[in-house]
């Protein structure tokens, strides 16, 4: 077996039963280590009580060639967090990681629409959806309707991508306006929405999504007719059939929709409104930084984005100073 092979399925295991971890960052995780301990068999390497920090130190500096600091910083949090474990679990009698230094990260404020570019998106969406105008959905119209409910909803809560696709109809409380999304981790909180994406997402469900559950499995491919970007389906349903009932957003083919098709949409609707090019993740910087500007408070925002640490919220009043610097400079005389 490769150098530490059963090591890294022990660690592995128990960072999926004891962290909490999704299955994303598990994949990440087995990925980055293994990468590691190629490179240090490669380097003669034969147990993992060889390893030293001076072996790892020679693997960062060969990953490092061509990749953002981001990504090592990712990396080498793998690393340590396995040798950290086998150092736990007596696997070894110290740990050669514990000194191995993350690679600082540039502080780049996140890109994001100013309020009068959000409104302008929105409102282009709900004009091409027409909520209302038809008592009857033809497949085109139920995916317009779907698409602004999507954009609504992303902006409103400001959740992430994944978390919208796996959203389920048993978590929509209209009553309340609030909604249940499953984040990082397999935290569960519950995150408020406006009347906009109230109604958008209730016209969806009402009128547009019977349509595409009642798509075929055929699959044929929905064009752009409607004013919504073509979608070629979603692939298999999650969790079959009864995952495919469940879930509140579907593709063309009536099961849960992906995320690739959810950032098309987004890049999609934000050339037609005229406004900069944004991913949906830009839409959750947006929300963040607009509520902080309506007077939020940080902790709320926190709470509400699935945060785990207040920090990372932070980042969001930094780009609300920038934006009232540029607007000082453009509109105070002595400036």
């Amino acid at each position: 077996m490769a150098l530490g092979g059963t090591e890294l399925e022990h660690f592995l295991t128990y960072a999926e039963a004891n962290k909490g971890l999704s299955v994303n960052t598990l994949r990440a995780y087995s990925q980055d280590v293994s990468q590691c301990l190629d490179f240090l068999s490669r380097q003669g390497v034969q147990r993992l009580d060889d390893v030293t920090l001076e072996g790892l130190r020679a693997w960062m500096a060969y990953e490092t060639r061509g990749r953002a600091r981001s990504t090592m910083a990712r990396k080498t949090v793998a690393v340590r967090a396995f040798f950290a474990w086998c150092f736990d679990h007596d696997v070894l009698p110290c740990d050669p990681a514990a000194t191995l230094m993350t690679p600082k990260i540039p502080e780049n404020l996140p890109r994001v629409l100013n309020q009068e570019q959000a409104e302008r998106l929105m409102d282009e969406t709900e004009s091409e959806a027409g909520a209302g105008r038809f008592s009857s959905r033809s497949k085109q119209e139920a995916i317009v309707l779907r698409d602004a409910a999507m954009l609504e909803v992303l902006y409103a809560t400001g959740i992430r991508v994944a978390e919208l696709v796996g959203v389920d109809v048993g978590d929509v409380d209209f009553a309340s306006r609030t909604l249940t999304v499953t984040g990082k981790g397999d935290k569960q909180r519950v995150v408020p929405f406006g009347a906009p994406a109230s109604k958008a997402l209730e016209v969806w469900m009402r009128e547009g999504r019977p349509v595409l559950l009642r798509a075929s499995d055929a699959g044929h491919i929905v064009g752009d007719r409607g004013g919504g970007v073509e979608d070629r389906g979603s692939g298999p349903a999650e969790g079959g059939q009864s995952g495919r009932l469940q879930a509140v957003f579907l593709g063309a083919r009536g099961s849960r929709i992906n995320q690739r098709v959810v950032r098309e949409v987004v890049h999609d609707k934000a050339a037609r409104a005229g406004v900069p090019d944004i991913s949906p993740h830009a839409l959750r910087h947006s929300a963040a930084t607009h509520l902080l500007d309506g007077g939020a408070d940080l902790r709320e925002v926190q709470e509400m984005l699935g945060h785990s640490s207040i920090r990372t919220t932070q980042r969001y009043t930094h780009v609300s100073m920038e934006q009232l610097k540029e607007r000082y400079a453009q509109a105070f005389p002595r400036a």
